[in-house]
């Protein structure tokens, strides 16, 4: 993983000692809320509805064992015990002490890590494949390149006043497990007729308010015009961008109004002043970042597969695990697993301090001490030995983390909602746990299979609800809160936005219609492999709002 060089170190130690003074004055009276508000926004502090919160940064989703640890110190010290891990591959707590937060920024340096350009109108936090670097099916390893975007748009001067944030993903795979096409700017690696390394590039999509699916620019982009194809992006966007209206100021607003084509011959425009310039990328700079990727040294372990047969023979959650939670390597005696923080009843994506230092543990010990954080807001371990595996299981269970649930109903991704969301209109984190408790049975959920099941809390969709199988909105209606039910969402290569099948539902109704809605699917599929999304996209919304509604379906 990339290592911080003396600029790195010496920029982020000048950013702490600034904030510093920014956060006395503010305690000291000196500058009101509204003065220091773009102030801590450039140092990813929010005002929640109880307390402050701080987002930390994990670039492209990979920390190590000594940075967990500092994580989990953090919460330890400063906040309630846990992070929470989010769908941008970052770490928020909830509780800080405005007081304290200089301090942590301090502890985060430490270990070179931050929380810049993790809120305000300016380019978030570049994310990536969370199995990057040890999948099967991956043409080369993107993060390198993400490391690349980071490197470049870490307060770049002409982009941190944007119109509106900013969001990019890179993927390496033809299965896209970033969901690049719900992104400001989508990239995907691949290799073109020649073999030569470049990327699909994806503008314009997003959720939100106005969930939109990006359009491809680009099908095939030379990998050493990367930064001067997305500051031809960039330019454009900041220049004809929407100001005047913050719900009509992002990227996919521009595509949509002015038309793909034409907002196409802008940026190649750009992208001609700017290619043979100083943005082009030497080769030589390309392989010198992708040396702080390279895999670890994984040595022949050929007794793993007789190890794993033996033990799921004699432990049942063991087998579970395996099925679900262990993703195929590159390398035949190795795996990349998932570490499910959606224990059933607990808020999705938290992890306690006690948790966090015992992957750290698992990671240095058993896993070459690194760990990823995936966008659907688990822990990833990707460079597992098979004849490990066992092992990493067994203390996962004494830590409470082995759930088998990966890609499962009960893997839900939930935003924090009202319970902690200033902006929220409904909870989020109620319903995931009620209906995680409803879909308890690990023989129901490998009954139904594959499932993503997605919850926000209001219609800034960070719970990425437009994107899920089965996803829930939460919205305020006369003083209560209500439930949207939309079907059909994908973020994967065949992104689609999900459809409101109807009116919204109580808190205390919509589990009971989720319920509705996966039985209704395990009756209409044409067979057990027939997934739910498969099942939807052949039959339509029809028999769910029948099942949903009745009477009122066949009204409508």
């Amino acid at each position: 993983m990339y290592r911080y060089d003396e600029f790195d170190h010496g920029f982020v130690k000048a950013r702490v000692a600034e904030f510093r003074d920014q956060v006395d004055r503010r305690l000291a009276g000196e500058i009101t809320e509204d003065q220091f508000k773009p102030l801590r926004l450039m140092n990813g502090v929010y005002l929640q509805l109880h307390a402050y919160m701080l987002r930390v940064a994990i670039p492209y989703g990979t920390l190590n064992a000594r940075q967990m640890r500092v994580l989990a110190h953090i919460a330890r010290k400063y906040d309630k015990g846990y992070g929470h891990f989010t769908t941008r591959q970052n770490v928020q707590y909830n509780w800080p002490a405005l007081a304290d937060i200089p301090a942590i920024l301090d502890d985060l340096a430490s270990v070179e890590m931050h929380a810049l350009q993790t809120s305000g109108n300016c380019i978030r936090n570049v994310t990536a494949d969370h199995f990057a670097g040890a999948a099967a099916d991956e043409v080369a390893d993107p993060r390198p390149y993400a490391e690349i975007l980071r490197q470049w748009s870490s307060v770049h001067p002409e982009f941190s006043y944007l119109p509106r944030k900013f969001k990019i993903a890179v993927t390496g795979a033809e299965r896209d497990r970033a969901a690049i096409q719900v992104h400001d700017i989508g990239l995907h690696l691949k290799r073109n007729a020649e073999g030569e390394l470049g990327f699909a590039v994806y503008v314009g999509g997003g959720q939100g308010r106005t969930p939109m699916i990006a359009k491809k620019i680009r099908d095939f982009l030379p990998e050493a015009d990367l930064l001067a194809y997305t500051t031809a992006i960039l330019r454009v966007y900041n220049l004809h961008g929407r100001r005047d209206n913050k719900y009509k100021a992002r990227i996919k607003i521009l595509v949509h109004e002015t038309g793909t084509e034409e907002l196409t011959g802008w940026v190649e425009k750009e992208f001609e002043a700017l290619k043979d310039g100083e943005l082009k990328l030497p080769e030589a700079d390309i392989r010198a970042i992708e040396t702080y990727f390279a895999p670890p040294a994984l040595n022949v372990r050929p007794e793993g597969e007789a190890l794993v047969k033996e033990a799921q023979l004699d432990d049942r959650g063991f087998a579970a695990w395996l099925r679900r939670n262990v993703t195929t390597h590159r390398h035949p005696d190795y795996a990349a697993i998932t570490i499910s923080l959606k224990t059933i009843g607990e808020a999705p994506g938290d992890a306690t301090d006690a948790q966090m230092d015992a992957v750290a543990d698992i990671a240095e010990e058993l896993a070459f001490d690194e760990i990823r954080v995936s966008h659907e807001q688990n822990l990833i371990l990707p460079h597992v030995a098979r004849a490990d595996l066992k092992t990493v299981y067994d203390r996962l269970v004494a830590i409470g983390l082995e759930t088998a649930n990966s890609g499962l109903v009960t893997d839900i991704i939930a935003c924090p909602g009202l319970d902690y969301c200033a902006l929220a209109n409904a909870r989020s984190i109620s319903v995931a746990q009620d209906i995680s408790r409803r879909f308890a049975s690990q023989e129901k959920q490998e009954e139904i299979g594959e499932l993503k099941l997605k919850i926000s809390g209001c219609i800034n969709a960070c719970g990425h609800h437009h994107v899920g199988h089965i996803g829930i909105l939460g919205v305020e209606k006369k003083g209560a809160e209500l439930y949207q039910v939309t079907l059909g969402g994908s973020g994967d290569e065949h992104t689609s936005i999900g459809e409101i099948v109807g009116r919204g539902f109580g808190p205390e109704e919509i589990g009971g219609a989720i319920e509705t809605v996966v039985e209704t699917y395990l009756a209409c599929r044409s067979d057990r492999e027939e997934t739910f999304l498969d099942t939807y996209r052949r039959l339509g919304a029809a028999p769910f709002k029948e099942a949903l509604y009745g009477s009122e379906a066949k009204a409508a």
